[in-house]
């Protein structure tokens, strides 16, 4: 990609694996003029040791970002981070931004600025990262956000790409519906395909949606200073709302 597609900005983004369609979904979201730059690591059975091996990589890629003019860099996925603590993911971002001169955010942070900006407290949230759900828990409660429930979904870590999306919106509908008290819900993960039904939740739901592809572009036009809200994809593109001090 030329400097010159990229007039409004150029994002290096780090992704854990290639299986993930997030980047596609991204590019679908953000207005013309933004660029992306990929680049990938490796893991693909989703085990706590890719995992925890994964952040040398990271560094590494971000480094071979430095080469080209990039404006921001979104370190993706949560479980590399999310291990790591809420505390400790928050050093070593600034850490890597005073290595690197370049402003950085991760998933998990953007994730919990996206559920802020949109007044959510309460959350249920589902995922598949992590067989442990404590540890996703305890990130967003470390976070200052409340948990009402978390769930993994079914399956194997490599297979959750294939749920379709109508099976995703029946089980976050179930999930909330037992958990009334919740005034939103947190999807964890870039393989769960459900963008297409994340307007049908809210209005059927009547809460705010945050998807990870959805909150990815959220945060990348309000870094790159760029207001042009997109409906189809839940109140986060076509309200834009700020992310709070």
């Amino acid at each position: 990609m030329s400097n010159s597609d990229a007039w409004r900005g150029l994002v290096g983004i780090v992704r854990p694996a290639k299986i993930s369609r997030t980047n596609e979904e991204v590019m679908q979201m953000l207005p013309r003029g933004v660029g992306i730059l990929p680049m990938f690591h490796t893991i693909s059975h989703g085990q706590m040791g890719e995992f925890t091996s994964a952040l040398p990589a990271f560094e590494r890629m971000i480094g071979e970002l430095m080469t080209k003019e990039i404006d921001l860099v979104h370190a993706a996925g949560t479980p590399p981070f999310m291990v790591l603590g809420y505390e400790n993911e928050r050093r070593l971002v600034e850490q890597w931004q005073k290595k690197f001169d370049v402003p950085i955010f991760t998933s998990g942070p953007n994730q919990v600025r996206a559920m802020k900006a949109l007044g959510i407290r309460n959350v249920v949230g589902i995922g598949y990262d992590f067989e442990d759900t404590s540890i996703v828990e305890r990130y967003l409660r470390d976070a200052g956000m409340k948990v009402a429930a978390l769930e993994r979904l079914p399956g194997r870590w490599e297979d959750v790409g294939s749920l379709s999306s109508f099976e995703i919106y029946r089980l976050v509908k179930q999930l909330f519906l037992a958990h009334p008290d919740a005034d939103g819900i947190y999807i964890q993960g870039g393989k769960i395909q459900m963008l297409d039904v994340v307007e049908e939740l809210e209005q059927d739901l009547e809460v705010p949606v945050v998807h990870p592809a959805v909150a990815t572009a959220w945060e990348i036009m309000y870094r790159l200073r760029i207001r042009q809200p997109k409906t189809g994809f839940g109140r986060l593109l076509s309200e834009l709302p700020r992310p709070q001090a």
